[in-house]
């Protein structure tokens, strides 16, 4: 009986071990398989930070408490556009403004992963090589469409997101072999 335990025991570490190798998804293609699973695991993260945020504000909102004593304008201000759904006057108002909000912004972080990584995967296949101009041209990319996907985007707004995802991927990529 102790024998059959040890199995079962090696079997399951065994299978965790492999599911790490193979990744969340098999499409049939390395650059899909990286795509979805970024996109996923990433959009899973933009979920709970919305959940956390909205909870924190609402939170703070319902004891009425201040809290942009010595906060910057930009942080303090979030806090009045966090939820715009949001107004105390139903259960079901509340859950389904903190669904779509929720919903939007793991989308959004979803998107930006996926294009990102399948970018960076693509244009390393095809170039051969891994080096911050792959970093450029993802993150201009990246930060292009994010600005794409947000409400009244201008033409302003795109190119000053399109460089920004270029600054930080690069400014990511150089860093790396450092820290």
């Amino acid at each position: 009986m102790n024998e059959s335990k040890n199995i079962e025991g090696r079997s399951l570490v065994d299978e965790l071990n492999s599911f790490n190798k193979r990744g969340l998804f098999d499409f049939g293609h390395p650059l899909l398989n990286r795509i979805a699973e970024c996109f996923v695991k990433v959009a899973t993260i933009g979920a709970i930070q919305a959940v956390s945020r909205d909870a924190y504000f609402s939170a703070v909102e319902g004891a009425r408490l201040d809290n942009t004593a010595g906060m910057p304008s930009e942080v303090s201000g979030a806090k009045k556009h966090c939820l715009h759904g949001l107004r105390g006057e139903t259960n079901s108002k509340t859950i389904e403004a903190l669904v779509k909000n929720t919903g939007k912004e793991s989308f959004q972080w979803g998107l930006a992963a996926g294009i990102y990584s399948g970018l960076t995967y693509g244009l390393k296949e095809g170039r051969g090589a891994h080096d911050w101009k792959n970093s450029v041209v993802a993150g201009a990319i990246t930060g292009a469409t994010l600005a794409l996907t947000s409400e009244n985007s201008s033409h302003e707004q795109i190119v000053q997101n399109a460089i920004t995802g270029a600054a930080i991927s690069t400014a990511a990529n150089l860093l790396t072999g450092i820290f």
